[in-house]
Formats: C-alpha cells, structure tokens, sequence
C-alpha cells in the first residue's frame, strides 16, 4: 500500500480520510473562511470530536485555530477568543479626607470653624465626625447616611443644614460630667455598648443641649456638583463648651439610586469598630482615616464592549484631536450605548466584523466584589493576515470618558493586550468628578454639552488619580 504523509489525514464523524495535500489545503480553506465560527453545524461537529484533537495536532494535523496558507498565496486565516474583564476591585468612598487645626493647636475652640470642599451628584451625602472634647468618648456626626445634598425634585441644598447634626456615645467609656475637668480616658466600660444617640441626656444622667445648638453647619454650592461645608464650633455661649477634634469626612458612590456604603464612619446600635473609637475617646483621625483611605477610590462599571475587525483603514473608532463625527461614539462615552456606532461601522467600507459584548444577566460589566471576580465577555473571533482590532467601552461613572485601543492592533496576535487601552475624553458634555456628579447619565443626569476635540484623559486629572488602565481592564486574545 503507497505510503502517505500523515499530515494529509483528515477526520470526518470518527473516522480518518486521505486526501491529497492540494485537496486538505482547500478543504481548510473552505471550511474556516466560509464557515460561521460560531453557531455552523461544522463548529459543533468539530466540538464533538475535541478530545481527538491532541493526537491529530501530534501528526501534523489542521486544527481550529490556524490554517495555513497555500501554494497560490491564499491569506492565512485564524480563529481567537478574545476576552475582556472588568478587573477593577469595588472601592465604595468616592471621597474621603481629614480635617485638622493649622493653628497653634489641632483643635477648634468655640468660634473657630473649618471648610470641606468635595464633589457629589444626585443621592449622595456628606459623612463627618469629630470629637466633643471635653467628653470621654462623644462624638459629633450627622445621622447616617449623611447630610442630604439635593432636594427630592434634585436640586442641590444650600444654607443651614445644622439639624442634621447628632451627638453619639461611642460606648466605650463612663461619662464622666462634660467639661474642661474630664479626664482623659477615663474608666472604661466592663464591656463596649453599642453607639447610641444622645437626645437630651446620657446613661450617667449628664445633661446636654442638642447638637446643632453647639454646632453650625452650612453649605455652599459652587456648581458643577462642588459643594463647601463649612462648620463652625458655636458651643461657647451654651451650657456645654467644648473644642472639636480633628477628624475624618467621606461621600460614598451611589450605583442603582443605592449608596455603596451607607455608614462609611461608624454605625448606630453596634459596638464601635475601625477607628471611630480613637476619635471618640482621644480626638486621634489616624486609625479611621485609614480605614475610610482604603475604602476610597475608583468604582465604575464598563458598558457593553464595541469590538471591531478592520483591514487597510485607519481606527474607525476615534481619532484623537478630531471632534466628535457624530456617527455614534458620543452615545457609547455618555450612555454606554454602541449600538447607533455598532451600525455605522458595520456599513464602512474595510470594516470586516463588528461585536457589542454585554454581560451575561446585566449587560455591563460590573467590578469584583468582596472575593468575586467583575464581569467578563468573551467572543470567537475570525481573521486573516493584516486584520486588526480596535475595541472601545464607556468609563461607566463619568460624563463621557471612554476606554479605547490605541493604535492599530494585530487581530491575529496572542497574549494580554491590557495595556494598549487608554483613557479618551469625548469632548462632548462637561466633565465632574467620576462617580460624583449630578449631569452623569448613569447617575440619573442629563449631560452639559460642551464641543471639545477628542483627547486622552491625564492622570493625575483635575479631579483624581486614577490607577493604570490594566488595573481597571483586562483584554487577552487566545
């Protein structure tokens, strides 16, 4: 029997078939460039038979991810699975920071006052605490989950918000009578109490005004969802002077009109617990502002992924310094939305393939959480010799920043390619803080348009810092 060479085998429904070498080349050829390399009959068959495919690659065999080109100059074809995560882990303070004295002593005596300037949209609320400090472990701080910024029709709050201000027992330790004569920690109690709220008078009969008696505090907007608190110690004409400490301020995110972290500095009813005891008895921020440091930074979702396949054109996606072409990009960087983009190309000349990736049960792709992984698409794509990829998906809490390629991307490489994303600016509705602003489409808002070339976001930017983009989105083709 003539001898064959083995790489001229082909399987088909189990069993092996010779053909010549001309005849295997063509049969790959048609059967992956003509072939739907997702849902043909042929895929599925192939699938079938999946576990044969180490002995056949062992012989030289065609498999599913290449074919090579033949002896006319045929392209070489390929498939990939390309897979996008949103590997961002869940940070739930949008903002936080500390106050202190510059003074001669840390401290704010009566009369003395301090400003937090910071950024909020629609839903969020302002998170402070402070010390009363001629106390044993008493504390200031606005009822959770904070002081309401906008009213219910959405417009934001100004002027005097001082009734919003409670004066908490941190449980710790026995009040001794309020005044300069406290001394400091004090006996502690046999076992920590739950934070309460001090209406009128505490567990040891100590009487005090209410607290926005001995505190005022006021808000200011500036626009462009920026607000000044301003709080000033107006104790000293009561019946209960004492000094504020320094201390710690956050504003949380807000995703599906629920905040992320509700009581981001201590919590009513539960023992006192991340450093809101060190406040409370010592006037000491450290701790806490350590806690709330860690719990601050970057949350946003990725939207449904834009992915295109191109050859012998530019990036049909954007081009930076160019303004906005109106052909869809727009609504992808301020709703999300790719499809009115997804069409257009579709319909331009050396565009091959487009894809718009949602997340399996919520379209978007959200960040991990608490151990778990963020969202993840996938996609099994086809190419050939000088095709190339271009993907593209909104920064989910921003007014219109998109996440984009950069350059043009062989289509037919393997590996991470995290690293070609960058940060690009639309130029089409002004920017506030990501995550804090009330024209944020995905924060309930209607956009302020502005007309600005498109560009890429700096880091630091006027807002925040933001981590590399590998750390926010990861793309691998295989």
């Amino acid at each position: 029997m003539e001898n064959h060479n083995p790489g001229n085998m082909f399987m088909e429904q189990g069993a092996f078939v010779i053909v010549p070498k001309s005849g295997l080349q063509h049969l790959c050829r048609t059967q992956m460039l003509y072939k739907d390399p997702i849902n043909s009959q042929y895929l599925k068959k192939m699938k079938k038979h999946a576990t044969l495919f180490p002995a056949l690659c062992a012989f030289g065999m065609i498999f599913l991810t290449a074919c090579d080109s033949d002896d006319d100059g045929a392209p070489l074809t390929a498939d990939r699975t390309l897979t996008i995560e949103n590997v961002l882990d869940v940070k739930p303070l949008v903002q936080s920071g500390t106050f202190a004295n510059t003074g001669d002593l840390p401290v704010y005596l009566p009369g003395e006052s301090f400003s937090l300037r910071f950024s909020a949209g629609k839903g969020q609320t302002l998170s402070f605490v402070t010390m009363y400090g001629w106390s044993n472990d008493l504390f200031f701080a606005p009822e959770n989950p904070g002081i309401s910024l906008y009213d219910n029709d959405g417009m934001p709050i100004e002027g005097d918000v001082s009734g919003q201000i409670r004066l908490w027992d941190n449980g710790t330790r026995i009040n001794q009578h309020p005044g300069a004569e406290v001394i400091h920690p004090g006996t502690a109690e046999s076992s920590p109490q739950p934070v309460t709220e001090i209406m009128g008078t505490d567990t040891q009969g100590n009487t005090y005004v209410s607290a926005s008696e001995l505190m005022n505090v006021e808000l200011h907007y500036e626009g462009n969802s920026v607000f000044t608190v301003t709080v000033t110690n107006t104790s000293g004409d009561t019946a209960n002077p004492t000094p504020f400490s320094p201390g710690v301020w956050a504003v949380s995110y807000i995703a599906g009109g629920e905040l992320l972290d509700p009581a981001p500095l201590y919590q009513n009813g539960i023992p006192a617990e991340n450093g809101i005891t060190d406040v409370a008895e010592n006037g000491d921020p450290s701790a806490l502002s350590g806690y709330t440091g860690n719990r601050t930074g970057i949350f946003t979702p990725l939207s449904p992924i834009l992915v295109v396949i191109y050859n012998g054109i530019s990036n049909p996606v954007y081009e930076i310094g160019a303004y906005d072409a109106e052909h869809g990009l727009s609504q992808l960087a301020q709703t999300g939305d790719a499809d009115t983009l997804s069409d257009y190309l579709q319909g331009l000349q050396g565009v091959k393939s487009v894809y718009v990736l949602s997340a399996e049960g919520s379209d978007i792709l959200l960040p991990g959480n608490d151990g778990q992984p963020g969202g993840k698409v996938s996609q099994q794509l086809r190419v050939s010799d000088g095709d190339k990829i271009a993907m593209a998906t909104m920064y989910g809490f921003s007014n219109d920043w998109f996440f984009a390629t950069k350059g043009d991307i062989d289509a037919a490489q393997t590996g991470d390619i995290s690293s070609r994303f960058g940060l690009f600016d639309n130029g089409t509705a002004v920017d506030q803080f990501p995550g804090a602003g009330h024209n944020q489409v995905n924060l309930g808002g209607v956009i302020s348009p502005e007309n600005k070339p498109i560009s890429e976001v700096p880091n630091p930017n006027p807002f925040t810092t933001l981590p590399a983009t590998e750390l926010i989105i990861k793309a691998t083709i295989q």
